[in-house]
């Protein structure tokens, strides 16, 4: 004879899948004589202990519908999502971008711009446009010592735990202009770890900079698409053309 039951499973991502299977527990009739049985009694017997071809598929049927009942976590879902981009233009400012069409448009303190994901607000576009008295970008610093004072400037953050550099690298935007991109990761106490994606370059007196802020934790990497469509948004940062 065999019997089968379940184990609980609170969390069966953390536990782990093989410790949300059933348990299946096997019980044998005791014998209170010893004697010797013989071949027919013996396979009658070894039947009895394992399950039948119908029985282990109903076992496996079971399981499966057990765990494409389980609802996924929310951060799966996102990763699938696709971001649509859409053209952003202040005329005011003199920038233009592309944004996410999904994400909405938030005010905050400091940001000229700022574009968020409903779904987890950690994720973000924002541009900053200050005046400066510089001409050109080079006139601050190479592009690495750019990404260092940007670095430093995180690690003075109170909720930064690291902060590590992983590209930097130089384009040339509308009509020559110079532009500084950057990539680098932020390990936080708010939100976690972040891949941040950076632009910045010199116009008309006004220093531009692009902030490009995604969630990019061990349970939840950015995948190769989500990564491809923030790095063309990294890239169209642009001064806005003139009319």
């Amino acid at each position: 004879m065999f019997a089968i039951s379940s184990l609980g499973c609170s969390n069966p991502f953390q536990n782990g899948f093989f410790e949300c299977l059933p348990t299946i527990h096997i019980t044998t009739p005791l014998y209170t004589k010893t004697r010797k049985l013989s071949l027919i009694e013996m396979k009658k017997s070894m039947e009895e202990l394992v399950p039948t071809y119908s029985s282990r598929r109903a076992v496996n049927v079971s399981i499966l519908t057990v765990l494409m009942s389980i609802p996924l976590p929310s951060f799966a879902v996102a990763i699938g999502e696709v971001l649509e981009l859409e053209r952003y233009t202040d005329s005011a400012e003199g920038f233009t971008l592309l944004k996410p069409s999904t994400w909405s448009k938030v005010d905050k303190a400091g940001a000229t711009a700022l574009f968020q994901d409903a779904n987890k607000g950690s994720n973000n576009v924002g541009v900053v446009v200050i005046p400066v008295k510089i001409t050109t970008l080079s006139q601050f610093g190479t592009p690495q010592f750019v990404a260092d004072k940007l670095i430093l400037a995180e690690k003075r953050k109170e909720s930064t735990k690291e902060a590590e550099v992983v590209s930097v690298s130089e384009r040339t935007g509308e009509g020559g202009l110079q532009v500084y991109e950057f990539e680098y990761k932020v390990d936080s106490t708010r939100g976690g770890l972040k891949r941040i994606l950076s632009a910045a370059f010199v116009a008309s007196g006004k220093l531009y900079l692009l902030n490009i802020a995604h969630f990019d934790g061990l349970e939840s990497p950015i995948d190769p698409d989500r990564r491809n469509t923030l790095e063309q948004i990294l890239h169209s940062f642009d001064i806005a053309p003139s009319t």
